[in-house]
């Protein structure tokens, strides 16, 4: 059966590529990833289809941009998509305190809310790119500063590299969501990202989410691969 805190990245380009693999991971997965790629290539379908199959939505389409625009922009996807308490949004952090406060006021005002969480830092970079953009310190600071950041302005968790999220967890307290992109089973490719984890490593230093996408949707057999990492995942409970 299906475990909440797996939540699979339907990273493809077409309507029916989504839902062949949806469909091919039947019960065993409840909660998706809806990034740019699919997105953009298909527009809402994905979501209305995925919430009438009764699935889970992370719609991450990272809005940043002035206060107002960005709330207003969130009010109107939740609106579009009848997203609820179930789903999640996110926002960069980096847009700013104010940009986050409003976003989170806004979407408090409405009769069903989904969770709203911050991006930190992408886990594409390292700390030599960190550095090449300017940033003296390092990204574990950063990354701690913008989810303490996140959370006073009133936002339910963030998106976290599985190596931070040990220290946000004990700097954000039990009840912060962190949600953990980067996660790549032992003996998988690395493929574009490099602050990465395992499944087990991630869960036990505090992800309550963990993103997947290539492990599973390369996979010969995507279900027997969702289930492995399954497996893995609840090896710490």
């Amino acid at each position: 059966m299906s475990d909440d805190r797996l939540i699979v990245a339907l990273d493809v380009h077409s309507l029916e590529e989504a839902q062949s693999l949806v469909k091919n991971l039947g019960d065993s997965v409840s909660f998706y990833k809806v990034g740019m790629e699919v997105f953009y290539s298909v527009g809402g379908k994905i979501v209305e289809w995925l919430k009438s199959q009764n699935k889970r939505v992370f719609l991450d389409l990272k809005l940043c941009d002035i206060p107002n625009t960005t709330a207003q922009g969130l009010i109107s996807l939740v609106k579009q998509f009848k997203l609820d308490e179930k789903d999640f949004l996110n926002v960069h952090a980096n847009g700013g305190f104010k940009m986050m406060q409003t976003a989170a006021q806004k979407l408090q005002d409405l009769e069903s809310k989904p969770k709203l969480i911050a991006v930190t830092i992408l886990t594409s970079i390292d700390q030599n790119e960190w550095k090449e953009l300017g940033h003296a310190s390092t990204i574990k600071e950063d990354v701690i500063r913008l989810a303490k950041l996140s959370k006073t302005a009133g936002l339910d968790g963030v998106v976290a590299s599985p190596r931070e999220a040990e220290i946000i967890r004990d700097s954000c307290g039990r009840d912060f969501l962190i949600v953990t992109p980067g996660i790549r089973p032992a003996g998988s490719d690395v493929n574009d990202q490099s602050r990465i984890a395992t499944p087990a490593e991630a869960i036990k230093h505090g992800a309550t989410h963990l993103v997947i996408g290539r492990p599973i949707r390369a996979a010969e057999n995507p279900r027997i691969a969702a289930e492995k990492i399954l497996e893995e995942m609840n090896s710490n409970d």
